[in-house]
Parts: C-alpha cells; sequence; structure tokens
C-alpha cells in the first residue's frame, strides 16, 4: 500500500510545471465509463499557475472513438450514436494545428484553429471537466456542448443536438447538465467582455519551427491511481 501511495502522489503532482517544448498527452476520458477514448500528443507552449497552451500539430498520431465496426462517430445517425458499441482507433490529426488554450479549474478550453497559409479561422469553446493534472500529461471528460467564437466577436452555439442526446442516452445526469449550461454561461460571458485569451493575440502565435512531432506512447491509456484537479 506504501508503494502504491507514492506512484499516487507522484503521478498527481501538480506542483512542477512543463517547460515550452514539454511533449505531453492531452486525453478525454469515455463519457459514463472507466477508460479514455481520446489521447492527443501535445506540445507544451506555456504552462505556469495561470494558463496551460499546448500545440496540437499537423500529422500527429491520435487515437480517436469509433464504433464497434470501424465507423466513423460522426457518420452515425444521432439516435444511435452513443448506444452503438465503441472501441478506438489509431489516427493522423489532419489538416491545420490546433493551439490549446485551458487556465487551471476552468471547465471549458478555448481552442484556435487556422485555414491553410496561417489564416486564423476561429476560436472554439470546449465545454469539459477541468483539467486534471499528471505526470504525463493532462485529463479531461468532454461535454458535448461547444461554442465557435469568430474574429469578429460573433459567436454561436455548437453541437446543442449532441448535447440533449446525450443527456436522453444516459451519459449525462440532470445535475451534470445544469453545470454545463452554468459554465457555457460564464463563458460566453467572457466572450462579451473580451478578455482573455481572445484578447491576447494568440491568433499571431506561430509554433518552434525545431519542434519535433510528438509521439504516440504504446501506454497512452495508462491510468495514473487518481487523478486530481
Amino acid at each position: 500500500m506504501a508503494d502504491d501511495e507514492a506512484v499516487r502522489r507522484a503521478e498527481t503532482d501538480t506542483t512542477t510545471y512543463w517547460a515550452a517544448g514539454t511533449p505531453i498527452l492531452w486525453r478525454y476520458r469515455e463519457n459514463a465509463g472507466d477508460g479514455f477514448h481520446i489521447a492527443r500528443p501535445v506540445t507544451v507552449v506555456r504552462d505556469d499557475a495561470d494558463l496551460l497552451a499546448v500545440w496540437l500539430a499537423p500529422g500527429t498520431e491520435c487515437v480517436k472513438p469509433v464504433l464497434a465496426d470501424g465507423t466513423p462517430v460522426h457518420l452515425e445517425p444521432l439516435e444511435s450514436r452513443y448506444t452503438k458499441p465503441r472501441g478506438v482507433r489509431r489516427d493522423r490529426w489532419f489538416g491545420t494545428g490546433v493551439l490549446k488554450l485551458a487556465r487551471p479549474g476552468e471547465p471549458w478550453s478555448v481552442w484556435l484553429f487556422w485555414d491553410p497559409g496561417w489564416r486564423f479561422k476561429n476560436w472554439y469553446v470546449n465545454l469539459e471537466e477541468p483539467l486534471a493534472r499528471w505526470t504525463g500529461g493532462v485529463d479531461s471528460e468532454d461535454h458535448f456542448l461547444d461554442i465557435s467564437v469568430n474574429p469578429d466577436r460573433s459567436w454561436h452555439w455548437r453541437d446543442e443536438d449532441e448535447f440533449a442526446q446525450a443527456q436522453r442516452d444516459g451519459l449525462m445526469d440532470a445535475e451534470t447538465a445544469e453545470r454545463v449550461r452554468e459554465a457555457s454561461r460564464r463563458a460566453v460571458e467572457g466572450i462579451r467582455a473580451w478578455g482573455a485569451p481572445y484578447a491576447d493575440g494568440w491568433q499571431h502565435w506561430r509554433p518552434d519551427p525545431a519542434w519535433a512531432v510528438p509521439s504516440l506512447p504504446e501506454d497512452w491509456d495508462r491510468t495514473p491511481a487518481h487523478v486530481s484537479s
């Protein structure tokens, strides 16, 4: 038991910040499940008491959920999307890269997308559990509901239908759904106020060309003893 406790403490140590250029994993747990169904190797851009920023490079090998027969999840009709058996598959992150920004304890992260040629496209607010840090990276659980924010400061909801279906299918109870709604209201307040991160100039950021694309480790689904936020 003493050894197990030592491992737990080491795995959940949040006192040390990662240096820029460090490869870590950004993972999502299965909704209403025990394992992980999304794992993305990313490179740390900034990590301190105020912000974790990471870069998901084009071509990165990732893990994503699929239906048991290999069908991409988004091709399955919404009514059966969350009830059919699933598995996971290794795949590459296609298209341009993504910069992900998350503040400690906040129940969402903000992602920046670009079109080819570094033409800034939009911010994307991903509602999720606050990130739980461990020695190999950060873990969360996606909450389905999202917000797309345009450069002209206009915004709109995304995936409201998935948010509703997840509740109908028992992937999210009423209490959690209300917490997500409250988080979404606070996220919208931040958009309307146009503070951090929207006013911070991250759309002009570029990755260090010396960074290698991080690899997906074989133990990408390793489960720390007790992750904690």
